[in-house]
């Protein structure tokens, strides 16, 4: 159910109530179904209130913390590859960037662009980063199912991601290198402005 029409169920159904438990205290006349019946309605309206709508809410909660659960796990398979091209850009005497943030903050993918577009890793850096997506490769491959579950989307964009690491694994020269790492840092950024 969406969003919406949770809120609107909830507020039909608070209407409701309400406007019956005031025809139930100021109404006059009715009888027997004023006395009986509407009594019964609007217990049934606070009822529906709280299971439909309250806990509607609280499932659609629990699955956006599921899914943003899945796309941290997806985002951190590649934190060592992130972590090793951010020291390879590190100025002298700076501190490299904090593991949680390579992992949860998508701000870090357009400066590490920047970071390439202006610098050239050093031979050794390179050397790293070849290393780490070939004993990376298998598993960010083994998570296209955990993407799949997020939507078909990001899967696609996982699945270039996963071919990015493995040109990466395969580069022989170094404009191959930096080529696969450029491609690596635009499939995450597209991956990272999907909504989950």
């Amino acid at each position: 159910m969406s969003r919406l029409f949770i809120i609107v169920l909830m507020v039909i159904f608070c209407l409701a109530g309400l406007g019956l438990w005031l025809y139930f205290i100021l109404g006059s006349g009715g009888g027997s179904f004023r006395e009986e019946l509407v009594p019964e309605l609007v217990v049934f309206c606070i009822e529906a209130f709280f299971l439909v709508g309250l806990l509607g809410l609280i499932q659609r909660y629990l699955e956006h913390q599921r899914r943003r659960q899945m796309w941290l796990s997806l985002r951190g398979s590649f934190r060592d590859l992130l972590s090793l091209l951010d020291i390879a850009f590190l100025e002298p005497n700076t501190e490299p960037t904090s593991s949680k943030e390579l992992e949860r903050d998508p701000g870090v993918i357009p400066r590490l662009l920047e970071e390439l577009e202006r610098k050239h890793p050093d031979l050794d850096s390179l050397v790293a980063l070849k290393r780490e997506g070939e004993e990376s490769l298998s598993m960010t491959r083994d998570l296209v199912a955990v993407a799949a579950q997020l939507s078909a989307t990001h899967m696609n964009w996982w699945i270039a991601i996963v071919d990015s690491i493995r040109r990466l694994a395969e580069a022989r020269d170094r404009r191959g290198l930096e080529k696969a790492i450029h491609e690596m840092l635009v499939n995450i950024r597209e991956f990272d402005r999907l909504e989950f």
